[in-house]
């Protein structure tokens, strides 16, 4: 982990200042989300805003009931917003495209097919032939290191490198942006730290932009350049924490301590 990038890099924009500027790569704008029936009216997001860098890993956390999975599945294009927008490189979200990949908590790995056929799932959507669908394939399981594991299926794995097959299905593709919704909330501590280093490691390597969502305050302080805390009745953004301390970061820093502390007292006004 020695070198690991700190976060995204400024793009100028022609500021006055001669400043260099960040380039939003995700704009979340005014979002609303109302869920309506004959018998109940739910306000599940309301004027949410906030916007994500190019190359930033940024975590969404907050109390059960703020709507971080359905501002998930709104930025996915899953789910479309009852109000405002959401730009990616100022185009408007409509649906689902290949420039977002997506990891879950479930894994959703087709048990009948072997590793490499997991990977190969969306390039063989994308219409992407041999030999270029192979070689994609070989690079995603040599970047999580599941290399020696193609041939394998689901069951053969521990949850930890079903985690890892998620995340290069996800990658496969090339997106430029990477949800991840929990997806760490299913194994144990030592696999999940495990899977924090191997996620750190990914986003360096390949310069991605991440957006993960987690429950796990500690998680999010450990991961993300910022973190954005949610409240809850209806879902809103009550601040954006950045985290300013050098990577790798350890839970024994009082720093790291003290960033936990701030975003579980935000998380508990």
């Amino acid at each position: 982990m020695a070198g690991l990038r700190d976060g995204p890099k400024a793009e100028a924009d022609g500021a006055s200042d001669g400043s260099a500027v960040a380039t939003p790569k995700v704009v979340v704008d005014g979002v609303d989300k109302v869920y309506e029936s004959d018998r109940q009216r739910v306000e599940a997001l309301s004027d949410v805003s906030f916007t994500v860098s190019e190359g930033e890993f940024v975590c969404l956390v907050g109390p059960s009931g703020c709507g971080k999975t359905t501002l998930f599945r709104t930025i996915a294009g899953l789910e479309a917003p009852t109000g405002g927008e959401i730009r990616l490189d100022g185009e408007a979200v409509t649906g689902p495209g290949t420039d977002r990949g997506m990891v879950f908590q479930e894994y959703g790995l087709f048990p009948w097919r072997t590793v490499r056929g997991n990977v190969a799932f969306g390039l063989e959507e994308q219409g992407i032939e041999e030999p270029d669908r192979s070689r994609r394939i070989d690079e995603m399981l040599e970047l999580v290191g599941l290399d020696e594991f193609a041939d394998a299926y689901p069951k053969e794995l521990s949850g930890g490198m079903k985690q890892r097959v998620g995340i290069a299905r996800a990658l496969a593709v090339d997106p430029e942006i990477l949800l991840a919704d929990e997806p760490f909330g299913s194994v144990d501590a030592q696999t999940r730290d495990m899977l924090h280093e191997e996620l750190l490691r990914i986003w360096s390597e390949t310069g991605k932009t991440v957006l993960f969502v987690t429950h796990d305050v500690e998680e999010a302080v450990k991961l993300s350049d910022r973190v954005v805390v949610m409240a809850a009745d209806p879902g809103r953004v009550r601040e954006v924490v950045d985290v300013d301390i050098d990577r790798p970061r350890k839970r024994t820093d009082p720093a790291f301590a003290e960033y936990v502390d701030r975003v579980r007292g935000l998380i508990g006004e």
